[in-house]
């Protein structure tokens, strides 16, 4: 196809599947059950970091997660004691552990005690940003406490090559924002032109056949070469074809 069909195409799948309706089998839904900013990074940062695997398994456990934090994850993130942690031992998600668990809720809570938001330990500053080596800073602050090495493979790093799939999976559901009610759009320190899309093996696929990626891995190459040829048609919102990646390659098995 040429550019305008595949244009064409790409702007009827966004819009097709960047509706409510796309919340409800989704991990996104477990931060649309709050509304307060802090309590929609954690319980996105957690669904995000979960998202692989079956869909039904993640929001098995990601809503498991929710219920034991009392539904109320910033206010137990604040205030949770080393004793109310022994519930998470034994909390396990393919390969993310309850030694990960428990790692993950005391580094979030060294955070939100240093800083008001998750987009203030992102995006210190209000410059202009370069989000892999953003991602790679959040990284290093998050595992600054002491931690069993294994537990860093669970967020990954841009400058050590990998796609990043999940972490820019959550930067889309925290700075997009439009009138489809899917993204949050609560940061604002970060434009969503400067984001880079969440890339697995179902939109790479997708975009290869699609024309858009020749590189075979999916790697952060990969996702620099993808996001560069979306930036043709969206200058502005290149990740708002995340939603019609995602639906040709998972829904329709394009």
């Amino acid at each position: 196809m040429d550019q305008n069909e595949l244009l064409e195409l790409l702007e009827t799948k966004y819009k097709q599947y960047n509706r409510p309706e796309f919340i409800e089998t989704d991990p996104i839904q477990i931060p649309h059950q709050f509304t307060k900013k802090q309590d929609i990074e954690i319980a996105g940062f957690f669904a995000a970091t979960l998202a692989w695997g079956q869909r039904t398994t993640i929001l098995k456990n990601a809503n498991q997660l929710m219920s034991w934090m009392d539904h109320a994850p910033h206010d137990f993130i604040l205030n949770f004691e080393d004793s109310d942690l022994r519930i998470f031992e034994n909390f396990k998600h393919r390969t993310f552990n309850g030694f990960d668990c428990i790692y993950f809720m005391k580094a979030l809570q060294h955070l939100y005690r240093n800083y008001e938001s998750l987009e203030n330990a992102f995006f210190p500053s209000t410059l202009n940003h370069y989000i892999p080596e953003n991602i790679s800073n959040f990284k290093k602050l998050f595992f600054s406490l002491s931690h069993q090495n294994r537990t860093e493979k669970h967020i990954a790093d841009p400058l050590k090559g990998s796609a990043a799939k999940r972490i820019n999976m959550f930067l889309r559901w925290m700075v997009r924002k439009d009138d489809h009610g899917v993204d949050f759009g609560i940061w604002k320190a970060v434009q969503p032109s400067e984001l880079y899309c969440p890339l697995d093996t179902h939109s790479g696929n997708v975009a290869r056949k699609l024309g858009l990626l020749d590189r075979r891995q999916d790697d952060w190459k990969a996702v620099e070469e993808l996001t560069a040829q979306l930036r043709k048609f969206d200058k502005y919102d290149p990740v708002k074809y995340d939603y019609a990646l995602f639906g040709l390659g998972v829904f329709e098995k394009y």
